[in-house]
């Protein structure tokens, strides 16, 4: 038999190279359809197996369970070409000059770009694809561009002919995957792409999601980019047909964020990632529902499923009120005053976790977290944030302790009668009588005594006082950003210095004094903080459904995106894993220990 026909030494190839075959990044690309028959152009594999990919053809089944399950195997997501679709999933009439529209592929599509932006799985859309990308996440699509056209769309030419230019903003990421892929120099002009063209419609409005990064001559969007993930990017044109010096740099570019994403998620099932601080239970008066996608919180259970985020410290936030104030003016609930506040949200965070048994757990101690874990089992530990919930008892400490609580946070926004905060009128210079009681038996009972939002000689205070190292678990640096809510670098060398951690925080506030702050803004926080600290005590506070969260890590579906800047900024899995709650819990065993 020829060579030719021999596919058994094919075979023995395969044995010789299993398993140590190099690893290539699984891209699911969607099919289209026509005729009874699920089609892909070839130029769609070829390119993305010469980027170092693995092409597999997802079907349009507008099923949810083989979507989920689709995208819990794929590490990328191409979104290819095709005819029309249907305006009326964008609430339009059709026009006249509407193309065919596929109606197979319309709602199984819609569907799955939404559900992969939840998971911030890399996307590229191509023609149809970019359109996809708009419709499906607020944007418009104009279903005729003739009228405004002033460039030919669709060319008569081969598909490899490049036919009309696009000009490419500097500041995207278009323009970086060509600089880098042709080598050229800095410049201060755009970019200019010499593109095919096959189409009729066009983006034309991106929505609140996406910028627009480039346009034909004649103003038609050709290129967009998320606002919020460097990984998810479409294009107008058909990048698979041209040649590989000019269609080829933007498949590498899918498969290097593949392979970053991956690295991301396989990351997440080794380490256990705990988030310490989140005012969930704030939002209860509203309603919530923690066991959907609710789009009034942060952190729910389909978030930390998407984000890959494994347990979160809840607290019952108790309001301080003014002098002026009563407790029951402060709170949506009928109460008779702060402990009983506290105890009715620890009853519906319980009430919660049973009602969402098969994949929600509470935990009162790191083996109960990393079990849960290890049973597919998200988890919730409770948490206090201003220990006016006591009402002045030291015997309300002891109840809060059987209830399962695994910190305190001494005060909030006012001082209280444990201790002076960050917004004092030196009520106590520091920390009261009561306060010196309160941090003793926390000690004893096994509580971590937590100092966010307490005032500096509060916090020195209470450092002397602690025989068990303290936490702040949801706190910044004030060199960075100068808030008296903020750590000083003398504070934080000496909170390291008794072992104990701070948790860096994203709220806006607290990370930039102007404007908006973004996840890099928040990684500079944690950058400092390893700096004067090291990286045995430091963590992630967010401050989820309290204010907090920014772009880049808004809610708790944008774990994985933090992760994935952790790893582009060299950290190793050790320190990752310290950083996302393996300091933290070393603290938490360690005060524990005594009870």
């Amino acid at each position: 038999m020829s060579h030719r026909f021999c596919w058994q030494s094919k075979l023995a190839e395969a044995y010789r190279q299993y398993p140590e075959a190099p690893f290539r990044p699984v891209i699911g690309i969607t099919g289209n359809y026509d005729e009874k028959c699920l089609k892909l152009n070839e130029g769609y594999y070829k390119a993305v197996w010469q980027a170092g990919g693995v092409p597999v053809v997802i079907p349009p089944l507008g099923d949810t369970d083989a979507i989920v399950n689709t995208l819990e195997r794929i590490d990328g997501l191409l979104l290819s070409g095709g005819a029309d679709i249907n305006p009326l999933y964008a609430g339009e009439e059709p026009s006249t000059r509407l193309g065919g529209i596929n109606a197979e592929r319309d709602l199984p599509e819609l569907l799955i770009t939404q559900l992969a932006y939840n998971r911030q799985i890399p996307i590229l859309g191509i023609c149809r694809g970019i359109q996809t990308l708009a419709m499906t996440l607020g944007g418009k699509v104009k279903q005729d561009i003739s009228d405004v056209a002033t460039v030919r769309h669709s060319q008569d030419a081969d598909r490899s002919e490049p036919t009309h230019s696009v000009v490419v903003e500097k500041d995207s990421v278009l323009y970086t995957i060509y600089k880098d892929a042709w080598q050229t120099p800095d410049a201060d002009e755009p970019l200019t792409l010499f593109v095919n063209s096959l189409h009729h419609q066009a983006v034309c409005d991106p929505g609140e999601r996406f910028r627009v990064i480039a346009r034909s001559t004649d103003g038609i969007i050709e290129a967009i980019q998320s606002r919020e993930y460097k990984s998810i990017l479409g294009v107008q044109w058909h990048p698979e047909c041209l040649s590989p010096e000019d269609g080829q740099p933007i498949f590498s570019w899918l498969i290097n964020e593949a392979t970053d994403y991956h690295n991301a998620c396989s990351l997440h099932r080794r380490v256990l990632s705990l988030d310490t601080h989140c005012d969930t239970p704030m939002l209860f008066p509203e309603g919530v529902d923690f066991g959907s996608r609710d789009p009034r919180i942060l952190v729910d259970l389909h978030k930390m499923f998407e984000g890959r985020q494994d347990a979160t410290i809840m607290v019952a936030y108790v309001p301080q009120p003014k002098p002026e104030e009563t407790f029951r003016s402060k709170v949506a609930f009928d109460v008779a005053g702060p402990k009983e506040y506290a105890d009715l949200l620890f009853d519906k965070i319980e009430d919660m976790a049973r009602r969402n048994s098969q994949y929600l757990a509470l935990a009162r101690t790191p083996d109960e977290l990393y079990a849960n874990k290890s049973q597919g089992r998200k988890s919730i530990m409770l948490g206090i944030e201003n220990g006016l919930a006591l009402e002045g008892s030291l015997q309300n400490l002891q109840h809060f302790a059987r209830r399962g609580i695994v910190y305190m946070t001494l005060c909030h926004n006012g001082d209280n009668d444990i201790c002076d905060s960050a917004r004092t009128t030196n009520t106590h210079h520091g920390v009261s009588d009561f306060g010196r009681q309160v941090i003793s038996e926390m000690n004893r009972l096994g509580i971590m005594v937590d100092l966010s939002h307490a005032h500096e000689k509060s916090f020195y205070d209470a450092l002397e006082l602690s025989s068990q190292p303290i936490v702040c678990s949801h706190s910044s640096c004030r060199a960075l950003c100068d808030h008296p809510r903020n750590l000083t670098d003398d504070q934080m060398r000496a909170l390291a210095a008794k072992g104990g951690v701070m948790q860096v925080t994203f709220y806006h506030g607290f990370l930039v004094k102007d404007g908006e702050a973004t996840v890099v803004d928040a990684l500079n926080h944690l950058d400092h903080a390893i700096q004067v600290m090291g990286i045995d005590h430091v963590g992630i506070g967010t401050d989820f459904d309290g204010d907090g969260g920014v772009r880049g890590m808004a809610d708790a579906s944008e774990v994985v995106n933090f992760t994935r800047q952790l790893l582009a900024r060299r950290y190793s899995e050790q320190d990752i894993e310290k950083i996302w709650g393996g300091n933290f819990l070393r603290v938490m065993r360690q005060v524990q220990s005594v009870r």
